[in-house]
């Protein structure tokens, strides 16, 4: 853990430059490490607060970090966000005249500047690395680092040099950033940049707030427009594969009374920089693009990503999706699947060189994998990442809200796991399944593969069936992918128990897209609760884009949506209670919050609204109406039991959705409570426990202190207490 004067200087600044009263996920420990000069490997899902792990510590150094990037809009939308934010960053690029190109340099040797953005390209150019060489540079950030591995789904061979370059510069720390990065891609960007022995922090791939949901190429135009007709006013991008299709969809949906623009390379650049201005900026509602778009974009409240097309990977597939939802919000992933769509993705590959055309194949087929498989679509997503979900339902999916027929698995598993150990766990799934089918082509034969005892003894099922079988058995972790081989499978200690010792498993049948009519297609639901006022929020949202329209930024950068969720929750009317609002610090207070404040005063005195400023719910996700009731009823001091006894819920239910709260950063006074379960001594031995503690969790805490001593509920109880006084 950070010294407690580090982390109250981190924690004053995260709350005065970005508003924000706490850290996510890996955020503390990541920005630690990049402080103390270590080399710094961040795997972290889009939407989970990359970028604040190295703006944060390159406000708190001396100098200036350096921020190697992809794209320009990219580079502009951060420098933008960070200016206004009171941040001088900069960016380095050819958009940029000679005059202004000299301004950047001078107020970076000067040390004014805190982040130097620069594409790989630019870093090139001699005279900006003997410009670089006199600056005090803090360290370097490699965004979009997956752009390294040429077996990554964004392969960028200038991005291949950058370590040779930052050698010229000196023994300077660096912070390699990704969002999608399969083991495989992880180690070919470490050997790359020579920093194997890096820090590596993977936070989970688990985007809980997104749904996915996989429906057949049919009908497809009619489906497109009853599903955003379903989400009116709502942002969203519809991603397709080529630029033609992407005028077609745009002007489909403009015909239906539906505000949208296109997006792609083949567009005027001063076009393409309005489309996506006005699509920030709230004057158009939907995105209509190629995978150009999107990489240069931080918008948070997109509520759903569709692809009309399918894409070319599941990585590309995973970063394109993870642009919904990015403030914990609703996010809604379709994609709509045919076949047909791999075979024209293959023939884009047959010119390249054999290689490259192997590796685009075995990427096409676990895109199919993945959209045909009736397995838990997160399960199969986060398994890709080299993460287990262990959930039985994530209900989340389309295939976990409307699951498909189950059959018993144990013997098709034991006939896998053989055909791989039998042919000397040096294969794929397509050769694998040629083996059990029994297949009398020449490969296998060249091999003496028909020679083996498991040849032919899956010849009772079709090819697509093994396929599914041999992807579950992944799944289940009886067998894992070489990193080293692509394509390869190899036994796990799992799967080579299972050969021993087999065991009962159910398997999910695959979808069969191809015969499926209209009436079949899945359809979900979204049911939300709102206990926020929605009034309100819609007059503060209106504010916030007449704000940014005259700011020249935009909408999010003034209040993100779940900032005016919270708005429309507890009615903030002083400067000290807006501040307290997630997201918000008296920094922005300062900058636009005059405004909104009388906004919130004229509704709250029209409408004789009676305010709680004392119940702040600090939440990034949608607040139910059972979590309100709890903090009101412990606000009245309400005896816990009682409570659950009126929701009709457990003792242990409660206590989670408790702590639940309490995690997204709303203070709970259980002190009323506490005093009638513990004495004062034993509350003040866990207190001091919890204080000195490395970890929190329950289960340690009780071998610590004594399992007799102390009950798991005491302990629960115990450290809402704490988290409420030190962390919210």
């Amino acid at each position: 853990m950070l010294v407690t004067d580090q982390l109250a200087q981190l924690k004053d600044k995260l709350k005065e430059v970005f508003g924000y009263g706490q850290f996510r996920g890996n955020q503390e420990r990541i920005i630690q490490n990049v402080l103390d000069g270590n080399n710094t490997f961040v795997i972290m899902p889009t939407g989970a607060g990359k970028s604040l792990c190295y703006q944060l510590p390159a406000i708190m150094q001396e100098g200036t970090a350096i921020v190697i990037s992809p794209l320009i809009a990219l580079m502009k939308n951060q420098v933008d966000q960070l200016n206004a934010l009171g941040v001088n960053a900069q960016f380095l690029n050819s958009t940029l005249t000679k005059t202004e190109i000299n301004k950047v340099k001078k107020e970076t040797l000067s040390g004014e500047v805190k982040l130097l953005y620069v594409a790989p390209e630019s870093l090139t150019k001699e005279d900006n690395i003997d410009f670089l060489k006199k600056a005090t540079i803090s360290f370097v950030a490699i965004d979009e680092a997956h752009c390294i591995s040429e077996w990554g789904h964004d392969f960028r061979p200038e991005y291949r040099r950058i370590k040779s370059i930052i050698q010229q510069l000196g023994q300077l720390p660096i912070v390699a950033l990704t969002a999608t990065a399969t083991p495989k891609v992880q180690l070919d960007i470490q050997k790359n940049l020579q920093m194997e022995e890096a820090d590596v922090f993977k936070s989970s791939f688990n985007r809980q707030n997104l749904y996915y949901e996989v429906r057949p190429k049919q009908h497809t135009k009619k489906q497109l427009v009853k599903f955003i007709k379903s989400h009116k006013g709502k942002s969203g991008i519809v991603y397709c594969l080529s630029r033609k299709k992407v005028e077609e969809i745009a002007n489909l949906l403009n015909v239906n009374d539906i505000s949208a623009a296109p997006y792609h390379a083949g567009l005027d650049a001063a076009i393409r920089m309005k489309n996506q201005d006005d699509f920030l900026n709230e004057e158009v509602d939907v995105i209509v693009a190629t995978i150009a778009f999107g990489m240069g974009i931080d918008k948070p409240d997109v509520r759903f990503v569709i692809h009309y097309d399918t894409p070319k990977s599941l990585e590309g597939y995973y970063q394109e999706t993870g642009r919904a939802g990015r403030d914990g919000l609703e996010g809604n992933c379709v994609m709509f699947y045919s076949y047909n769509d791999i075979l024209k993705l293959e023939k884009f590959t047959k010119d390249k060189p054999v290689t490259e055309r192997d590796n685009a194949k075995i990427l096409l087929q676990e895109m199919t994998a993945y959209a045909e498989s009736s397995v838990c679509r997160r399960r199969q997503l986060l398994h890709y990442f080299g993460e287990e979900f262990t959930e039985s339902n994530c209900g989340q999916c389309d295939n976990c809200v409307k699951p498909k027929e189950k059959i018993e698995g144990q013997e098709y598993i034991l006939v896998a796991l053989k055909a791989a150990q039998q042919t000397g766990e040096r294969f794929g799934i397509n050769h694998l399944v040629s083996v059990v089918r029994g297949s009398k082509n020449q490969y296998v034969a060249s091999y003496s593969h028909d020679q083996v005892d498991i040849y032919g003894h899956g010849k009772d099922q079709d090819d697509k069936f093994w396929g599914s079988v041999f992807r579950q058995t992944l799944l289940f972790n009886f067998l894992e992918k070489d990193i080293e081989n692509i394509g390869v499978l190899k036994l796990t200690e799992k799967g080579e128990q299972f050969i021993q010792d087999p065991f009962p498993v159910t398997l999910s049948k695959d979808h069969d897209y191809s015969n499926l009519g209209e009436e079949e297609e899945p359809e979900k639901e979204v049911i939300r609760s709102k206990a926020y006022d929605e009034s309100l929020f819609e007059l503060l949202k209106g504010l916030r884009k007449k704000v940014a329209k005259e700011k020249g930024l935009p909408p999010y950068v003034i209040f993100q949506d779940p900032s005016l969720e919270e708005m429309a929750t507890v009615y903030p009317t002083t400067k000290e209670e807006l501040a307290q609002v997630n997201g918000v610090g008296m920094g922005k207070v300062s900058k636009f919050g005059s405004r909104f404040l009388e906004l919130i005063k004229k509704y709250v005195d029209e409408n004789e609204i009676e305010t709680a400023s004392d119940v702040v719910i600090k939440s990034a996700v949608n607040k139910s109406k059972i979590k309100i009731f709890i903090i009101q009823q412990i606000d009245r001091k309400v005896e816990l039991e009682e409570i659950a006894e009126s929701q009709g819920i457990s003792m242990d239910t409660l206590i989670q959705e408790i702590e639940h709260i309490c995690y997204s950063g709303t203070k709970l006074n259980l002190d009323y409570y506490i005093d009638q379960i513990m004495d004062g001594d034993r509350q003040e031995e866990v207190y001091d426990y919890f204080m000195s503690a490395d970890s929190d969790k329950i289960s340690i805490a009780l071998d610590e202190l004594g399992g007799d001593d102390y009950s798991d509920e005491e302990l629960r109880i115990m450290r809402i207490k704490f988290l409420s006084e030190y962390a919210n």
